[in-house]
């Protein structure tokens, strides 16, 4: 286990960093710079274990050579729609990821963003740092309340239930729930919650949708100009999932038009660069992907990557297996 090679592809928690240098020969990407696909499909006839994040496109173009060492890519995140599964799986590679430990944050940002645009807290944020607040006034920036609305909630899993969690007990919300496949009534059950099985209802019922399902090609602009045309007035949409599950573009022209009352986004399509249509559109509140974004949590992901990678090193299954 000590002379396995091991690149971690970004700047981790120093702590998890120290952790695996405890018994790899470990590589870091000292510069912090996403590597681009040569410098992937390199690794992988170097390195033992690859150790990536979101940022990291491991895509088919990755895989295409002869020479392969790797035996384990251990994604620093819950999210893998940044890695050719199939293709991983084809070449011999165990794939595993980090869920849980992730959950609790990335549903406090999910709320936090709810909030925001509610209460339009972003643009009030951005009038006093620009000096043009006069002061208060019974007109002045309403927006509307978080309390008693209904709340859409697709993709119910373990994140999707910590959103309900917070929207039902912390704000009397009365939730919906769209979800792939059916969830086990006890889990709706805690939530008070209803499914349903047509995405297009869901936005026609809700005040809020939060999104919480996978990215990649099955949910690519799931959210479209179809769905988003079904809204219910002044509803606002949430999305820490992944960036291409909305097409940006129609959520923008959503917002331009009035379709909706707002939008709260932590993820993009194509971040970080963020297409000009969705920076301009009003009533949009903007975080830069900091979901799971706390000490905790961060160094919780790292030694959950850890404790995946030194099973797989020993030969023996690894907790968090995504092929």
């Amino acid at each position: 286990m000590s002379t396995a090679k091991i690149l971690i592809t970004r700047k981790w928690p120093e702590s998890v960093e120290a952790e695996l240098m405890k018994h790899y020969d470990v590589t870091r990407n000292t510069d912090d710079v996403a590597l681009s696909v040569e410098e992937l499909r390199a690794a992988l006839g170097e390195y033992d274990a690859i150790l990536p994040t979101v940022t990291d496109n491991m895509g088919a173009a990755v895989f295409q050579t002869d020479h392969i060492r790797t035996q384990a890519i251990c994604n620093y995140g819950v999210g893998f729609s940044h890695i050719d599964i199939s293709a991983a799986q084809a070449a011999g590679i165990t794939v595993t990821n980090t869920p849980d430990v992730l959950s609790e944050c990335t549903a406090d940002i999910a709320m936090t963003l709810m909030l925001m645009v509610a209460r339009r807290a972003g643009e009030g944020e951005r009038e006093v740092r620009a000096g043009q607040w006069s002061g208060w006034r019974p007109t002045h920036m309403i927006g509307t309340k978080a309390s008693n609305k209904k709340v859409g909630i697709v993709g119910f899993g373990r994140i999707g239930q910590e959103f309900a969690r917070r929207a039902y007990f912390g704000f009397n919300c009365e939730i919906f729930v769209q979800n792939r496949s059916q969830v086990a009534q006890d889990k709706l059950d805690q939530f008070g919650a209803t499914q349903l099985d047509d995405l297009k209802a869901l936005f026609q019922i809700c005040d809020v949708v939060s999104l919480h399902c996978p990215g990649g090609d099955a949910n690519r602009h799931l959210i479209n100009a179809d769905i988003l045309a079904q809204a219910k007035p002044g509803l606002i949409l949430v999305n820490t999932a992944r960036g291409e599950v909305v097409d940006e573009v129609a959520l923008a022209q959503a917002l331009q038009t009035g379709t909706l009352g707002g939008a709260g986004l932590d993820v993009f399509d194509g971040e970080p660069n963020i297409k000009p249509e969705t920076r301009e559109a009003p009533n949009m509140v903007m975080l830069p992907h900091l979901g799971s974004a706390t000490a905790e949590t961060r160094v919780e992901m790292g030694m959950r990557v850890v404790e995946n990678l030194n099973a797989i090193m020993a030969g023996t299954a690894p907790r968090d297996p995504v092929c």
